[in-house]
């Protein structure tokens, strides 16, 4: 009987040893834990092993003593193991998300809707058509891999047009048997008129996956100098968060951590400006995504005067998995509207996933549109994080992780976010989060990306931009900044 006792002791014993030592390693591992907490756990896991040690000795002379003390060592080693799991499941989705250097580019071979060919090896003798806008480099890549497929040595675009939006003429046309474009056009095209049913005259036969790393210019200031400055970039479209595209949310976090201040600056999506690529030629900013997140960086810089560290790319379309699995957000509105069969009032609403996404997207019912429509998305996602940072973030843990890897990619290294997590756990400060977003006026103008066409944008009010720079000016130089902006 003893020698069982013993060999249950041990047993315990060494099953709470195990997984002490291995909470304790994923806690340093991790990164989030100041080093005093770090030691402060270490001590008393170490503490409560060598209390078990006592409470299970003499079993024969203290047998409440001895069972007692294996209880303990099971909750321990019950309890080391549930927060072990929370705690690398969260790392290993941090370190997924993070240091992401690389986009992808998805570029779709399109024939018309009635074309024989049903497979790219069939169109050996077509004619592709390319556009100008496109990205050359790319685009070769892309011939390569056509003519791969086909079985022939090489293949190049016999026709070549000034813009996507000549290109898709020249396919309805019947002068380019297919064209070869960047799949992210195809919803810039849509919004022209007479081309709204495009999507639905052509069929895509292929498409192909181009991966690049994301070139920007040099990092600037670090968390260590205590200030950095984040691209937000919001997209709305199905697939990867890594797939360019258009971006719909264009937001600039500027973060001050001496001063505990984060400064967030909203450009509208239809902003009128140089594109970092265009030499001085005016586009929709939304445009710029279209190129990589890399254009989309350096023309806010700019427009700004100002350095982006990083950025960090969020899908709203895989941002309802998140939010199914907190049960819902709490999101400020407005106003009080109608959008996609649902109603909202003006102040806090309670919002399902599906509720939630229609917030974000729509734009036709608010007089300052696009404008509105940014300010709509960044309520979201504080409502998000609000609940993120509830007990509500327990529930369905494995959804809600799967959902932060599905939607969020940051070229943020990971060492900076843990960084971060410890210096706000060592000093437990609260955030002052300022807002601010520029203004323009509606109009109609031709773009970079479509030259032949007039299309609706939003002519920056300089008064607005000086005033951005301003705040972001005081942010970087440690003062504390007040917005004052009445819409």
């Amino acid at each position: 009987m003893r020698t069982r006792h013993k060999v249950i002791r041990w047993i315990f014993l060494i099953l709470e040893l195990i997984m002490s030592a291995l909470l304790a390693v994923t806690v340093i591992r991790s990164k989030f834990f100041p080093v005093k907490y770090s030691l402060l756990a270490g001590l008393i896991l170490a503490g409560l092993l060598i209390l078990d040690f006592f409470l299970t000795r003499k079993h024969h002379h203290h047998k409440v003593r001895y069972w007692t003390g294996i209880a303990l060592a099971l909750i321990i080693s019950i309890l080391c193991g549930v927060v072990f799991y929370y705690l690398q499941t969260t790392v290993n989705t941090a370190k997924k998300i993070t240091n992401v250097k690389t986009e992808s580019t998805v570029y779709g071979v399109y024939v018309l809707k009635d074309d024989k060919a049903q497979a790219i090896n069939e169109t050996k003798n077509y004619n592709f058509g390319i556009s100008k806008a496109d990205d050359s480099k790319k685009l070769d890549k892309v011939f390569t891999k056509i003519a791969k497929d086909q079985g022939v040595d090489s293949v190049s675009a016999a026709n070549s047009y000034d813009d996507v939006l000549g290109l898709a003429t020249a396919l309805l046309h019947k002068e380019s048997d297919a064209i070869v474009m960047n799949e992210a056009f195809l919803s810039a095209i849509t919004e022209v008129d007479g081309y709204t049913d495009f999507k639905d005259q052509v069929r895509e036969i292929k498409s192909y996956d181009i991966t690049t790393e994301v070139s920007t210019a040099d990092q600037g200031q670090t968390v260590k100098d205590g200030v950095f400055t984040v691209f937000i970039s919001g997209i709305d479209t199905p697939g990867a968060v890594s797939k360019t595209s258009r971006s719909d949310v264009n937001i600039l976090a500027t973060v001050n951590t001496k001063t505990h201040q984060i400064f967030l600056l909203t450009t509208p999506r239809d902003y009128y400006v140089p594109l970092s690529i265009s030499n001085g030629v005016k586009d929709k900013l939304t445009h710029a995504g279209i190129y990589g997140v890399n254009v989309s960086m350096d023309t806010l810089s700019m427009l700004y005067d100002t350095k982006i560290d990083y950025y960090f790319r969020l899908n709203f379309t895989g941002f309802t998995n998140i939010i199914e699995a907190l049960g819902g957000v709490r999101v400020h509105s407005d106003y009080d509207f109608q959008a996609g069969g649902y109603s909202f009032v003006k102040g806090d609403n309670y919002l399902n996933a599906e509720e939630a996404l229609v917030f974000a997207r729509e734009r036709h019912a608010f007089p300052q549109g696009d404008v509105q429509r940014g300010k709509d998305q960044m309520y979201v996602i504080e409502g998000v994080i609000n609940k993120l940072t509830s007990p509500a973030v327990l529930k369905n843990f494995d959804q809600l992780m799967n959902g932060l890897s599905d939607s969020f990619e940051t070229s943020m290294p990971y060492d900076t976010i843990s960084s971060l997590v410890s210096s706000q756990l060592n000093g437990g400060k609260t955030w002052d989060i300022q807002k601010y977003h520029v203004t323009g006026t509606g109009d109609k103008q031709t773009t970079y990306s479509m030259p032949n066409f007039h299309a609706y944008v939003m002519v920056p009010d300089q008064n607005s931009v000086d005033q951005a720079k301003e705040y972001l000016n005081q942010i970087e130089n440690d003062q504390v900044i007040q917005v004052d902006q009445k819409d």
